[in-house]
Formats: structure tokens, C-alpha cells, sequence
């Protein structure tokens, strides 16, 4: 009796996602690796850069591939205010609680570290069943854009926590001020013209033949073409951060044959961030601190999605409410920027790491408590068998009956064809 009813109970928990197992082993073997090496040396250098910029990109351009245009064209209002008033609001609140829980004005910087949304996570982690399409489509864009609000924030806040704190002069973050931040942005839009326009040429001199291509569509290069133009753009974007334009990039630069390849591509980069994080996890991490920035993200990312949105999207359901406000989600880019900050605010990466755990731990522990409690929600409504059923009609000439002409194949047709998958 005893047996059974545990079986039960182990055949309701939901399976753990294979990405979540491969992560959680690739943090250990990070871990294990940083126990037995230093890094520290590695930071800095011209392969590490490179090669954090190249698993930041390939996640940047896999979270705004599979967004849908026609969703991010009507919540474009929606996506405005959460990549600039939600940053700033959750930067805020996440800032606060930490400089009043230690009464440390450095902790300052930790609040807009940990305030966006990892687009590499978000792409790995993101094919449940649980939100819609609209709303997905809204977080990846939340998650893909947020970063240039994040730095700007950086290089304001960094200074006035650098005087707070008891330093004399500028930090070394602030580099070339607004004036960087001004030409990085020129950049980003040079190598995305770019990229367009090699794209648009591709189109017209090498074509891709796709078999019931409707000759109206936009034409796309062909797929070795292609797949030369986005290797050459992620790398150039990874040597130089030019993370804007992959994130512009990918809501153009589509074709169906990379999104198989995309997908594995996506999980592989997001594997090898993990063990990145499981190196410095392995240098010494402050918990207590760590453990609280991640719970202040977690809860901030709550607050700005349940009273903010709902200003500047309409029509979201309850269900994609809370989900976007249990969306929060940390990975490489907080790792970076902990980084970048590390020289000028020591210990800020032994406590941003175990924050980015603690925050993935909550936000898996969420979906799960939301998955149980929508099925519970779906056993307490009616039995479909229940339902009266319609009394029978006649058939009518084009219903696709027998004895009517038939029925239109048009719904066949668009399913063959799924968002994300390079239809305009």
C-alpha cells in the first residue's frame, strides 16, 4: 500500500529537463576545475575575451531568432519599458536592499549586475509548455535588450559608488565614459548595416531554393552563403562586444536551416557558461551576500513584471503574468559584468556567482510550484464528458462533409510553417 502510494506520488513530479542535468554537471566540473587551477590569470586575456563574447552572442542572436515579429510589433510599447524603466526599477530595488541590509555604498553596482535577464538562459530554458507565444516572445526581447541600459547604468552608478565608498578618482569601469558608450553604439549599428546589407546581396545574387516558396517573400542567400555571414558576424561581435547588433541581427538574419543547429548551438554555449561559473565558484564565494542578491533579483523581477507590464501590455493573461514575473534569470552576462567590476569593487564575483545559482534555483523552483498548481487547477474543472454535446446538423456545401465541396487546407499549410523559423 505503502509502495504504491509513493509510486504515485514519483510518477506526478515532472521530469527534470536534461539542460538543467547537463548544467548542474557542468557546474561541478567547473567547480572541480577552478578547485584545481586558478583562472585568474585567463581574465583579461585576448582568448577569454573572445571566448565569453562568442557564447554571449550565440545566446543574444538564439533568443531574438525565435521571437515572433508580429507579437514584438504589438508589445514594442511593452518592450521599450521593460529594457529602460524596468532595468532601472529593478536596478533600484535590488540596490537598495543590499546597501541597507550591509551599509556598504560599493554594493551599490550589485543591484544593476544582477538586474537583466540572461538572454543565454533564457534561450536554453525556455521550451516549456507553460507560456505563450506572446509572452515568450516578450521576455527574450526583455532579455536581448536589456544589456545596453545595464552598461549605461554601469558607468553612472559605478563613479558615484567608487566616491561613496572612500575612493579618490575615477574607476577604471568608467573607461572612456559616454563618449565609448557613444561609439560603441556607432559600431554596433556599422557591423548590423553591414550584415544586412551582405544579406540583402546574398538574396539577390545567390538565392536560396526552397521548394513552395511564394515568390512575393523576401529572398534569403543561400545557406552556405548564409551561414558564412552569421560565423563571420558572431565572431567579429565577440572580439569587439558588439552584442547590440547580434541582438538586432537576429530578428532579420533568419533562414529555416539554422534553427536545428541554432538550437544545439544555444545549449552547447549554455553548458560551457556554467563551467565558467563553476570556476570562479571555486575561488570563493560571500553566501550570505550572494544569497540575498539573488533572492532581491528574483523578487524584483516579480514586482516590475506583475505592476509595470500590465501599464504597457494589454490582454496578458493571469497565467503569462505570472510567469513573466517568475522569469528572472541569471547567467554569463552577470558573470561579465562582475568581472568588469571586479578590479575596481573586489569580491564582487564571489558574490554575484552564488547569486546567479540562487536565482536559476528559484526560477526552476517556481515553474516547477506553477506547473503543479496549473494542473491541479485543470483537475478541478469539468470532465469534458460532462458537457452536453451539440445536437447534429446537416451539412453544409463547403463544411468538407460528405455531400459538401472540401474544406480549406489553409491551416495545414500555415502549421507546416512555425514562427521562428525564418517566415517574415
Amino acid at each position: 500500500m505503502g509502495k504504491s502510494r509513493r509510486d504515485r506520488a514519483r510518477r506526478k513530479l515532472p521530469p527534470v529537463p536534461a539542460v538543467l542535468l547537463g548544467a548542474l554537471g557542468a557546474l561541478v566540473l567547473g567547480t572541480l576545475i577552478g578547485l584545481a587551477a586558478d583562472p585568474s590569470p585567463l581574465v583579461g586575456t585576448a582568448g577569454y575575451v573572445v571566448a565569453t563574447g562568442l557564447l554571449l552572442a550565440v545566446g543574444l542572436y538564439g533568443s531574438t531568432y525565435g521571437i515572433d515579429l508580429g507579437d514584438l510589433r504589438r508589445d514594442l510599447r511593452g518592450v521599450v519599458a521593460a529594457v529602460t524603466l524596468g532595468v532601472v526599477l529593478k536596478a533600484g530595488m535590488i540596490s537598495g536592499v543590499m546597501v541597507l541590509a550591509f551599509d556598504r555604498p560599493e554594493y551599490l553596482v550589485l543591484g544593476i549586475v544582477v538586474a537583466q535577464i540572461d538572454p543565454l538562459s533564457v534561450a536554453a530554458l525556455s521550451k516549456d509548455g507553460h507560456m505563450s507565444q506572446r509572452a515568450r516572445s516578450l521576455l527574450t526581447a526583455w532579455a536581448s535588450f536589456d544589456d545596453p541600459m545595464t552598461v549605461l547604468l554601469t558607468l553612472y552608478a559605478a563613479g558615484y559608488a567608487y566616491t561613496a565608498a572612500g575612493h579618490s578618482g575615477t574607476p577604471s569601469v568608467m573607461g572612456g565614459g559616454a563618449r565609448g558608450y557613444a561609439l560603441g553604439l556607432v559600431l554596433n549599428a556599422l557591423l548590423l548595416a553591414g550584415a544586412l546589407l551582405v544579406w540583402w546581396a546574398g538574396g539577390r545574387l545567390w538565392p536560396a531554393r526552397q521548394a513552395g516558396e511564394r515568390p512575393e517573400r523576401p529572398r534569403r542567400p543561400a545557406t552556405p552563403l548564409a551561414v558564412l555571414l552569421l560565423v563571420a558576424m558572431l565572431l567579429l561581435a565577440a572580439a569587439n562586444m558588439l552584442m547590440l547588433a547580434v541582438a538586432v541581427a537576429g530578428l532579420f538574419l533568419r533562414t529555416r536551416a539554422f534553427t536545428r543547429p541554432l538550437a544545439r548551438a544555444v545549449t552547447s554555449a549554455f553548458l560551457l557558461a556554467t563551467v565558467l561559473l563553476g570556476l570562479f565558484v571555486a575561488q570563493g564565494v560571500s553566501l550570505g551576500p550572494g544569497l540575498l542578491l539573488g533572492a532581491s533579483a528574483f523578487a524584483a523581477q516579480a514586482v516590475v513584471a506583475v505592476l509595470l507590464m500590465p501599464l504597457f501590455v494589454r490582454g496578458l493573461s493571469r497565467r503569462d503574468r505570472i510567469l513573466l514575473g517568475i522569469g528572472q534569470q541569471n547567467g554569463l552576462t552577470a558573470v561579465l559584468l562582475a568581472l568588469t567590476l571586479e578590479r575596481d569593487f573586489p569580491k564582487t564575483v564571489g558574490m554575484v556567482a552564488p547569486a546567479v545559482v540562487t536565482v536559476n534555483l528559484l526560477h526552476y523552483g517556481a515553474q516547477l510550484a506553477f506547473g503543479r498548481w496549473s494542473r491541479h487547477r485543470t483537475g478541478k474543472q469539468p470532465h469534458p464528458a460532462v458537457v452536453p454535446k451539440p445536437l447534429p446538423r446537416h451539412p453544409a456545401p463547403g463544411d468538407g462533409t460528405p455531400g459538401g465541396a472540401p474544406a480549406s487546407t489553409d491551416g495545414l499549410r500555415s502549421s507546416a510553417y512555425p514562427h521562428g523559423c525564418g517566415d517574415p
